[in-house]
C-alpha cells in the first residue's frame, strides 16, 4: 500500500483516479483511491461521502457498464443520474449494496432475496420422497406464488376471510339508527342505507337483537340490490304516508347489504385508510385446506428430511443447514437405498444440497442464521436486508469488482460487526476493492484507505480532509472523525441518576419473547442492548409501545405495512401485561425511523411546523397586506401562489425512451415552485424560495429575530440537522434524518415531564460527533422528568446511559431472555452477556 503522499502518476496502475466531482455540494474534488483495498468514507452527517461514494463513483461504473448493453435491456435498470465529474479513471465494474428496503410485498422473502427457495423448489421436486402413485410435481409447484403451487382455497394467502353478523354488528343492544351495522358508513352513505330501509318497511328504531333473524341475514347478507324512493329527514310513520301519497321523493336509492358494502370497498377502494376499515370486519383464520401453509395437497404430500416444504421454510437457516448436511455429504436418511434403485436421484439430491449448504454456510457466517426462509422482506431490518444481499454476492465469487456498501454495519451489535469485517475480508481477498461509507470506528479502524470528507455538513462539508492510511488522520486537525479514531473520545464520567420509580411488565410474548418479566427504570435514560434476532425490537418497540398506548388510550402509531392488507393480515401471536408503575407516565412518544413524507411536497420544514411561521411572517409584509395575500399565497401545495406549470415540484420530468428519466427544473419558475408574482414579495430582501434554498444553520441566523422560527431552528441544529436545506424533499431524507426531524419536532413542544420516549436505534447513519448532539438531547429529555429508553448498538450511546437491559444470549430461538440488567458497569461484568465485552472495553477508554 503507498503512502499517500507517494506521487498517483507512478502508482496510478492500482488506482482509481477521480477528476473535478461536483455531485452535490462537493467542491470540484480530485481523488486518487486503491482498487484491490477496503477503502472507507468518513465525515459526518451530510458531508458528502455517499455523493462521492454512490452518486459519483457507483453511478460513474453503472453508466459504463449500460453503456455496454442493448437499449431494450437498459430499461430494465434503475438508472442513477449522470454524476456531474470530469473524469474517472481506472474505475473497475461496480456492485451497490444499498441500506434499502426490498421489493414492497410479503411474497418476497429471505428465501427470494437470497434465491435459496428456488433451489429448496428443486429439491424438492426432484429428491422428494413421494406418496406412492403420485406423479412428479414441478418446482413451480412449491412455490405459493404460482397457479400450479397455490392452494385453490385460500389462493396461496394461507389465511380465509369471512364476514359475519358478529364481526359486522359488534353491539346487537342497539338500534339500526344508533348505528348498530358498524361495518357500514360512518357519514352520509350509512345514513342513506338506514332511510332505505326505512322506506323498506324495516324497524330501525328496535334493538338488532330483537329483529327476526331472517330480516337480520337479508340486510346483512343479500346480494340484492333493491332501488327505492329516499325521504330524507322524514320519521318512519312520514315515509310510509309520503309512499301512500306517491309523493316525490328526495332521490332514488340504492341498497347495498353489509357484507357487500364490506368486501367491495376492500377490493375496489384506493385509500388504504378505507381498506384498513373493511378489514376490521373481516375476520380472518388459518385455511381448512392447506391448514396455513399456502400450498395445494399434492405439494405438500412431497417430504424431504421428513418435512414438507412449508416445514422446512418456516425452521431458522441454521436448522436447515444442520438438516442438510448429511445429504451433501452423500449420508442423508435412505441415501444408500436411493443410489442403488435411483442413482441419478442421488446425484441430483447431494448435489443440490451441497450448494444449499454452502450458501446458507455463507449467512451463518454473517450472524443470519435465526432467520427462516419465509420470513417477509418488509419484517427485516434495512442492515439484515444490506447482509442478505452481501451473502448472494459473497457466494457468487466475482473477481476484479468494487463494492460500494453504504454503513454495512447498520442496526449491527459489535459482535456481529466482527462476522461482517470477516465477509469484508473475505470479498477483498478473491480480488474485489471495497468502497465503504461508514461511521462505525471498529470498521473505519480496519480500512486499508480513508477517505475523510468535510469539514463540516451542507454548505461547510464537500471537501477532502484526507485521503491516505489509517494513521494519517491523526495529523489532521479539521477531522471530526480523527478526534474519535484515536481516542480523544472518552466520555467524562457520570453517575448513573437513580430511577423515580419502575415500569413493569409480566407475560411478554412476541416473537422469540416467551412469558419474558421486565423492568423499565423510569425518570432515567435506559439503553436496550443485544445481538441482531435477540429480540429488542419486539420487546421495546412492538410490546412496551402497544402496553402503554393501550393503557393510555393512545392510538398505537399505525405500522406503515407495505405490501397488500391481505397478504400481511395474519395475526402476531403477542401477550403481555403492565403490572405496576403506569401511575408516573401521563405520555408516549414514539420516534422512529419511518419517512416524514412519502413525496417531495413534505419536508422539514412542513413537517416541523416551522413554515406555518415562515409563511405568517411574509403575509405580514407591507406589500403582502396592500396585495391582501394570506399566509396560504406562500404555500406550493395549493393554487394561488404556486407556479402552475410544474403544480409548485418546481421541477418537471422529461420522460427519455432508453435512458434515465431526466428531472429539469421548471421552465417557468426555475425551480422556485411560486409563480413570478409571489415571489416579489420579501421579507428582508428575500423570497420565500430564497427562505426554503436555506440551509438550518443559514436560516438561524437569518430569523434571529423571530422568536418561534429561531426556536424551532435552533432545536434542529442541535440534533445536528444543520446541514440539511429548509425544502429539502421528504423523500431525499435518510432514516437517521428522519427521526432526528420527529425528535427536534418533539422537543419543541413545552416540556411536562413524565413521558415516555422511544427510539429505535437513533444512531444509525450518525458520525461520532452527531451523536454527542443527540445524546445532550436525550439527556435534556431526562433532566426535564421524562424516561427514555432506546434500543442501541453504540457503545458510547450505552455507556452513557443510567440503565442497561441485555437481551440475548444469541438470536432467533436462542434469544429472548434479559441476560443482563443493571447500570453500564455492572452489565461490564456479566460473563453470559455478548455486550458485557465491548462495553468493558469502551468504558476502559480502549
Amino acid at each position: 500500500m503507498p503512502p499517500a503522499s507517494s506521487s498517483p502518476a507512478a502508482d496510478s496502475a492500482g488506482f482509481v483516479r477521480v477528476r473535478g466531482a461536483r455531485e452535490h455540494n462537493l467542491k470540484n474534488v480530485d481523488l486518487d483511491i486503491p482498487r484491490d483495498a477496503l477503502v472507507v468514507f468518513t465525515g459526518v452527517s451530510g458531508s458528502g461521502k455517499s455523493s462521492l461514494a454512490f452518486g459519483t463513483l457507483y453511478a460513474e461504473a453503472q453508466r459504463r457498464y449500460l453503456e455496454s448493453v442493448s437499449p431494450y435491456a437498459r430499461r430494465l435498470f434503475h438508472q442513477m443520474a449522470v454524476p456531474e465529474v470530469d473524469a474517472i479513471e481506472g474505475l473497475p465494474p461496480a456492485v451497490a449494496l444499498q441500506q434499502q428496503r426490498g421489493t414492497p410485498t410479503t411474497r418476497s422473502s429471505v428465501g427470494s432475496v437470497t434465491t435459496l427457495s428456488n433451489l429448496l423448489r428443486m429439491l424438492y421436486s426432484r429428491a422428494g420422497d413421494y406418496p406412492p402413485g403420485q406423479g412428479i410435481v414441478y418446482a413451480e409447484a412449491f412455490s405459493p406464488n404460482t397457479p400450479e403451487g397455490a392452494c385453490p382455497t385460500c389462493h396461496g394467502l394461507g389465511r380465509i376471510y369471512e364476514v359475519t353478523e358478529k364481526s359486522m354488528v359488534p353491539d346487537d343492544s342497539l338500534t339500526i339508527r344508533e348505528r348498530a351495522i358498524a361495518a357500514w358508513p360512518t357519514a352520509w352513505g350509512g345514513q342513506n342505507q338506514r332511510d332505505i330501509l326505512v322506506t323498506l318497511g324495516y324497524d330501525v328504531d328496535r334493538p338488532w337483537r330483537e329483529l327476526p333473524q331472517q330480516e337480520r341475514d337479508w340486510i346483512l347478507f343479500t346480494e340484492e340490490q333493491p332501488v327505492v324512493p329516499v325521504y330524507a329527514g322524514f320519521t318512519p310513520e312520514q315515509t310510509r304516508q309520503a309512499l301512500k301519497r306517491k309523493l316525490e321523493p328526495s332521490y332514488m336509492g340504492t341498497f347495498t347489504s353489509a357484507k357487500r358494502h364490506v368486501l367491495h370497498t376492500f377490493a375496489n377502494s384506493h385509500s388504504a385508510l378505507m381498506k384498513k376499515r373493511a378489514l376490521q370486519f373481516m375476520l380472518s383464520s388459518d385455511c381448512p385446506q392447506c391448514r396455513g401453509k399456502r400450498l395445494r395437497r399434492e405439494s405438500l404430500a412431497v417430504t424431504f428430511a421428513g418435512l414438507d416444504i412449508a416445514d422446512m421454510s418456516r425452521l431458522p437457516l441454521k436448522r436447515v443447514a444442520s438438516l442438510l448436511q448429511p445429504y451433501a455429504e452423500g449420508k442423508g436418511r435412505g441415501h444408500a437405498r436411493q443410489a442403488a434403485e435411483h442413482p441419478e436421484q442421488a446425484i441430483v439430491s447431494q448435489r443440490i444440497a451441497q450448494d444449499l449448504v454452502a450458501r446458507l454456510a455463507v449467512l451463518l457466517d454473517l450472524g443470519l442464521g435465526y432467520l427462516s426462509l419465509e420470513r417477509s422482506t418488509p419484517t427485516l431490518s434495512p442492515g439484515e436486508l444490506q447482509r442478505l444481499r452481501l451473502a448472494t454476492q459473497l457466494y457468487s465469487n466475482l473477481f476484479g469488482v468494487v463494492y460500494v456498501l453504504d454503513e454495512p454495519s447498520a442496526g449491527l451489535h459489535p459482535a456481529d460487526t466482527e462476522a461482517l469485517l470477516a465477509a469484508l475480508a473475505g470479498l477483498k481477498k478473491a480480488g474485489n476493492s471495497l468502497f465503504v461509507v461508514e461511521h462505525d470506528l471498529d470498521v473505519v479502524r480496519q480500512a486499508d484507505w480513508l477517505v475523510d470528507v468535510g469539514p463540516a455538513a451542507g454548505e461547510k462539508g464537500g471537501e477532502i480532509l484526507y485521503s491516505g492510511p489509517p494513521e494519517g488522520l491523526a495529523r489532521v486537525p479539521a477531522s471530526q472523525t480523527g478526534r474519535f479514531l484515536f481516542g480523544q473520545e472518552a466520555l467524562p464520567p457520570r453517575p448513573p441518576r437513580t430511577p423515580s420509580g419502575w415500569l413493569e411488565l409480566g407475560g411478554v410474548t412476541r416473537n422469540n419473547l416467551h412469558e419474558l418479566e421486565a423492568r423499565f427504570p423510569l425518570g432515567v435514560f435506559t439503553t436496550v442492548t443485544g445481538v441482531s434476532g435477540s429480540g429488542k425490537s419486539s420487546l421495546v418497540s412492538q410490546v412496551l409501545v402497544e402496553l402503554v398506548a393501550g393503557h393510555l388510550g393512545q392510538e398505537v402509531p399505525a405500522e406503515e405495512e407495505e405490501g397488500e392488507p391481505l397478504e400481511r393480515a395474519a395475526p402476531v401471536l403477542s401477550g403481555g401485561r403492565i403490572t405496576g408503575g403506569m401511575e408516573h407516565i401521563k405520555r408516549l412518544v414514539r420516534v422512529d425511523q419511518k419517512p416524514i413524507g412519502r413525496t417531495p411536497r413534505s419536508n422539514m420544514a412542513t413537517y416541523t411546523g416551522l413554515f406555518d411561521h415562515v409563511r405568517k411572517l411574509f403575509a405580514a409584509t407591507k406589500a403582502a397586506r396592500a396585495r391582501r395575500y394570506d399566509a396560504g399565497r406562500f404555500s406550493f401545495n395549493v393554487k394561488g401562489g404556486r407556479c402552475e406549470n410544474c403544480q409548485g415540484e418546481g421541477f418537471v420530468m422529461v420522460e427519455l425512451l432508453f435512458l434515465p428519466s431526466v428531472y429539469a427544473p421548471c421552465p417557468v419558475c426555475q425551480g422556485s415552485r411560486y409563480n413570478a408574482k409571489t415571489l416579489e414579495i420579501t421579507y428582508r430582501d428575500q423570497s420565500i424560495a430564497d427562505v426554503l434554498g436555506m440551509t438550518v444553520d443559514a436560516a438561524w441566523e437569518f430569523f434571529a429575530e423571530e422568536p418561534l422560527v429561531h426556536r424551532a431552528l435552533t432545536v434542529l441544529r442541535e440534533v445536528g440537522l444543520g446541514y440539511l436545506r429548509l425544502g429539502q424533499p421528504a423523500t431525499e431524507l435518510s432514516g437517521g434524518e428522519a427521526q432526528r426531524i420527529k425528535l427536534a419536532t418533539e422537543l419543541q413542544r413545552a416540556q411536562r415531564g413524565n413521558s415516555l420516549y422511544i427510539l429505535d436505534e437513533p444512531t444509525t447513519g450518525l458520525h461520532p460527533s452527531d451523536v454527542e448532539k443527540l445524546l445532550a438531547q436525550l439527556d435534556g429529555l431526562v433532566e426535564a422528568g421524562n424516561t427514555v429508553v432506546v434500543v442501541e448498538h453504540d457503545m458510547r450511546v450505552v455507556a452513557g446511559s443510567d440503565w442497561v437491559i441485555d437481551l440475548g444470549p444469541g438470536a432467533g430461538e436462542d434469544g429472548g431472555l434479559i441476560v443482563a440488567a443493571g447500570t453500564p458497569a455492572s452489565v461490564a461484568k456479566v460473563k453470559a452477556s455478548r455486550t458485557a465485552p465491548y462495553l468493558r472495553r469502551f468504558l476502559a477508554g480502549e
